[in-house]
């Protein structure tokens, strides 16, 4: 079963969509809940068999684990593996979706097409952080954004077209270029294996790939073929995260999007970005990477610094935390090309850490729109006077998210900046102030929904959390403070690979850079 375990993980969910579009007929309250309960069922399933795997996890061994390989087309393998820093993404996911569709079961336009969508996308999603094949990574990758923008479309808001479609065509078109680059990567190796190509059999740091410096339109490219083909990776995976200035899209979808969509796009496809520069970026172009390190620390700075600004005029509370997931992420983006250890663990764990608390605001809002079906931050106030354990728990994710000591938030925020500052003083600088632009415009939000007199005759009889709402939560509660305690339980278990990747790029930088003066030497 071992060797199967993973496809098992990953297309579970799928098999489910199949049933249910194949034998669920009607849509009479019967045909609502048997959808509702089979997605329930099949997505708590698929997190406890990904808890067989993380059991069974050796953190130690840093190859990937729980290989699952076998020919495909043309050279292309169907190849699947983890190692210690995918394994946390695929939990993440598993984690997230039963919270997802049980947050969802408020839902009554379309239930069956509605939960197809979200099993559809646990599926591409876990293949993203699975695949061993350039070819089938990018296949699950933009495969995912069909159902998103299926989800954003038809269950989303008043303007839900112009932001799918605006989602859509931001992420897809930074993929092509992608795609160009892995045509030819392959073209020039004849592999399209991901392992192959971190373990250095792929020629891609020969005189080829880190050519001496050359022009193109009157251009300077330093780093040659390899800075290209960094760029072109980079452009997917900025778009995905996103990062300044390509993240316009994000506060469209996450305003338009319902509940559920949100949670999903904050705490798991936003990740996909930050996961591809692990992956991909630096292992693969060291030498690229290393070119545009100082360019990117910058503007991760200014996205934390922007964005935050940007978040604390903002009237519509989706929109605050849609750029408020944008600051977050400039602190992932700068822990990955710090490109030590403290940055790149710092990353992994904010990553995860950003998955739990963005998911609960999300969560927070969509709790008191289902009751008051608004989000301006003006048509609240005083809720703790009516909703006290909403208040807590509001209370709890927004200290979270300013990154207070003793919760997820802190561990990740503090590691990126540490790891910053031993590479660029200034950047780690700038990215401080975004820590006190975070607490101003958490804190600002939340004494304006929860705080104060309850004013408001609309908001006199709204009802405190239900039962489920509560126990949606709970686990998040768990999480956000076990890891803000106990940081050890992430770091313990990424250490060992990302040691291995940060040791294998410093060793191909220099590799790289040795393999140009020969050239250039020779010639």
């Amino acid at each position: 079963m071992d060797t199967h375990l993973l496809s098992i993980i990953t297309f579970m969910p799928a098999f489910a969509a199949l049933i249910l579009a194949v034998f669920l007929r009607g849509d009479d309250e019967a045909a609502q809940r048997n959808a509702k309960w089979l997605a329930m069922l099949t997505t708590s399933v698929t997190f406890l068999i990904s808890l067989f795997v993380l059991v069974n996890f050796d953190p130690s061994n840093t190859d990937f684990q729980f290989v699952v390989e076998s020919e495909w087309l043309l050279g292309m393998q169907y190849r699947l593996g983890v190692d210690g820093i995918s394994v946390l993404f695929v939990m993440l996911t598993t984690f997230m979706m039963p919270l997802v569709i049980a947050a969802s079961w408020d839902v009554t336009h379309r239930v069956k097409e509605y939960m197809i969508a979200f099993l559809l996308l646990e599926t591409l999603m876990l293949g993203v952080f699975m695949a061993l094949d350039l070819v089938l990574f990018y296949l699950f990758f933009e495969a995912g954004l069909i159902p998103m923008f299926l989800i954003i479309g038809i269950w989303g808001g008043k303007e839900r077209i112009y932001a799918s479609f605006k989602f859509f065509l931001y992420t897809f078109l930074g993929s092509v270029l992608m795609l160009v680059a892995m045509v030819g990567m392959f073209a020039e190796t004849g592999s399209t294996c991901i392992a192959a190509c971190q373990e250095g059999q792929i020629a891609l740091l020969t005189h080829t790939f880190a050519s001496e410096t050359f022009s193109v339109l009157g251009i300077t490219i330093v780093g040659g073929m390899q800075t290209l083909m960094f760029v072109a990776f980079f452009a997917s995976f900025a778009v995905k995260m996103p990062m300044w200035p390509v993240h316009t899209w994000l506060p469209d979808a996450h305003v338009q999007a319902p509940t559920a969509g949100s949670v999903v796009l904050a705490a798991i496809l936003l990740k996909m970005g930050g996961y591809g520069f692990l992956r991909f970026s630096l292992p693969m172009f060291p030498v690229g990477a290393e070119v545009m390190t100082d360019f990117i620390l910058w503007i991760s700075a200014i996205a934390i610094v922007y964005t935050s600004l940007v978040a604390l005029v903002q009237e519509d509370m989706k929109k605050l935390i849609a750029y408020s997931s944008v600051a977050h992420m400039g602190f992932v983006t700068m822990g990955i090309f710090a490109g030590n250890q403290q940055g790149v663990d710092g990353a992994i764990f904010q990553m995860l850490s950003h998955g739990f608390i963005s998911g609960a605001l999300f969560l927070c809002v969509g709790v008191i729109y289902d009751r008051m079906h608004t989000r301006e931050i003006d048509a609240y106030g005083g809720l703790v006077n009516r909703m006290p354990a909403y208040a807590l728990i509001f209370m709890l994710f927004t200290m979270a998210n300013v990154g207070l000591p003793g919760t997820s938030g802190f561990v990740g925020e503090f590691l990126t900046l540490m790891a910053t500052f031993q590479v660029n003083t200034w950047v780690a600088a700038v990215a401080t102030t975004g820590v006190i632009f975070s607490a101003a415009y958490a804190l600002w939000l939340y004494r304006r929904v929860v705080m104060g007199d309850l004013i408001k005759e609309s908001l006199k009889s709204i009802t405190d959390m239900t039962a489920r709402e509560k126990w949606i939560f709970a686990p998040l509660v768990v999480m956000t403070i076990l890891l803000g305690v106990y940081p050890a339980l992430v770091l313990d278990l990424i250490g060992p690979s990302v040691a291995a990747l940060v040791d294998n790029y410093d060793a191909a930088k220099a590799a790289a850079m040795e393999a140009v003066q020969t050239a250039d030497a020779s010639n």
